[in-house]
């Protein structure tokens, strides 16, 4: 006998096997429960939540000879018909190859007919939103005033090419996205009842890598079992057949980056690569490790809620505490921009490799972040002791102060390039800094001496001083 898959094997029989819908579930119950049974009904949600396995529910319970609080029985001869796909009265059509204003034609000149057993014949149009408009315009007239026999379920993913026209028509239901405790739990049912010894820690990885779809999740937890048929399926095993990364190795990457080290980088990547980890999948992950460190970051009240385990929690809050929000959020855009490109990209390693480069090295970068992260840079270096010499001048007629005389400041020499974007984007760089350093800076001129170095010159000495006096620009 032929092997079943399992999202196949353990698909919904009645209504209360669906996961994640219970607002979906308990209306069609009561609907049948009292003979309310309305003669349209749009089913939308992202793939894999349940919408089409809800309408082969339904579509048993108004035909059941004799159903059980609104549930079908499973065991008369209509419940099996349908279950096995071979009653006539559940017609089920896929619309995206089956499109045409002919394919509507057929099924309008079709409802003409009462069913042959059963009360109601249900008709089942999966991925509705692909219908022309001319197959909708067929199915307007017959969606409105269907004979009393007749139960019409649409079922889309993208509910936003629907017709206002058939919305209108149709009760609708709006399938969740489903929990990752509860992929969870369902995925424990389904390996105690095939005999899989499976770590909980594997489960919950392939559960969260379900990304809300109970039947992504199951697919995925059957690939791994046939992978290692027999054997106990740890965390382990579970990254090296989905080709994921640990979130270790991202400490490590984010570790290299915060030390400019792109050697180290790009080490990191070529372990990923010549692991077989698939590099779309690797930045996804690293956008989510790095959505996490903004997050613990900026809400410690949500540190509960972050999927991480404890023996990598103490790494992650170092990484967490060695970067700015500022900085965590420049490498998210990064990652972002780098996980959209990378889709339809033929070399992914360079397009990853850039943008580890930009991310140790902001230098390479003109935008407004990177030269934040630059000024940043500098700050830091400041602020760690790097002698900065301050000298008086003459003042000129051109002073806001007739007896301060101007007080210039050498930061650390760094390249013209740099310092000539630091001066040329002042005004931008004086917003994004702190409140103190803000309204000191805001009152110095920034421009470059012959030498390579950036100069800013004070009519203050105590708001040069602020800069040159380590003990009190900490105590401030």
């Amino acid at each position: 006998m032929s092997y079943t898959a399992l999202y196949r094997k353990f698909r919904p029989s009645t209504f209360k096997d669906v996961k994640g819908q219970d607002h979906v579930v308990r209306t069609l119950e009561n609907q049948i429960k009292a003979g309310r049974i309305g003669h349209a009904f749009l089913f939308c949600g992202t793939r894999g939540t349940g919408k089409t396995s809800t309408a082969l529910i339904l579509a048993k319970a108004v035909n059941c000879e004799h159903p059980v609080d609104g549930n079908p029985c499973g065991e008369c001869a209509i419940c099996k018909a349908i279950a096995s796909g071979a009653s006539m009265n559940v017609i089920e059509i896929d619309a995206a190859s089956n499109n045409g204003v002919d394919n509507i034609r057929q099924i309008v000149d079709e409802v003409r007919y009462s069913p042959t057993e059963g009360k109601y014949k249900v008709y089942i149009i999966d991925e509705v939103h692909m219908l022309s408009p001319g197959a909708f315009n067929a199915l307007l007239k017959t969606l409105e005033e269907p004979p009393e026999y007749v139960i019409f379920i649409l079922a889309t993913t993208e509910v936003n090419k629907i017709p206002i026209t058939i919305l209108s028509r149709c009760q609708r239901y709006d399938f969740r996205r489903i929990s990752t405790d509860e992929i969870q739990a369902r995925l424990k049912e389904l390996v105690m009842a095939e005999n899989v010894e499976v770590e909980d820690k594997a489960l919950r990885y392939i559960a969260n890598a379900g990304d809300g779809s109970l039947r992504d999740a199951i697919s995925l937890l059957d690939q791994c079992i046939a992978f290692y048929l027999g054997e106990k399926l740890t965390y382990d095993k579970v990254l090296e057949v989905l080709g994921t990364v640990d979130v270790s190795v991202f400490g490590g990457l984010m570790q290299a980056i915060r030390q400019k080290d792109v050697a180290a980088a790009l080490k990191v990547l070529e372990e990923m690569v010549a692991r077989g980890r698939e590099l779309t999948q690797f930045t996804k992950d690293f956008t989510w490790y790095l959505r996490n460190l903004l997050v613990a970051k900026t809400s410690k009240a949500m540190l509960e809620d972050l999927e991480i385990s404890s023996d990598n929690m103490e790494e992650f809050m170092r990484e967490v505490s060695e970067n700015s929000a500022e900085t965590i959020v420049r490498y998210i855009r990064l990652v972002s921009s780098l996980t959209n490109d990378i889709r339809y990209a033929d070399q992914k390693r360079v397009l990853v490799e850039v943008a580890l480069i930009k991310m140790c090295c902001p230098d390479t970068e003109t935008s407004y972040d990177s030269l934040i992260q630059r000024v940043d840079d500098l700050e830091e270096k400041v602020a760690n002791g790097v002698t900065v010499v301050t000298r008086e001048v003459q003042t000129t007629d051109a002073t806001p102060s007739d007896n301060a005389g101007y007080v210039p400041v050498e930061v650390p020499k760094a390249l013209p390039e740099d310092i000539q974007e630091v001066v040329k984007n002042w005004q931008r760089i004086l917003n994004g800094l702190p409140n103190i350093s803000r309204g000191y800076c805001s009152r110095a001129i920034p421009s470059l001496t012959d030498d390579g170095k950036l100069l800013l010159v004070f009519d203050d000495k105590f708001v040069a001083g602020y800069f040159t006096d380590k003990r009190q620009r900490d105590d401030d």
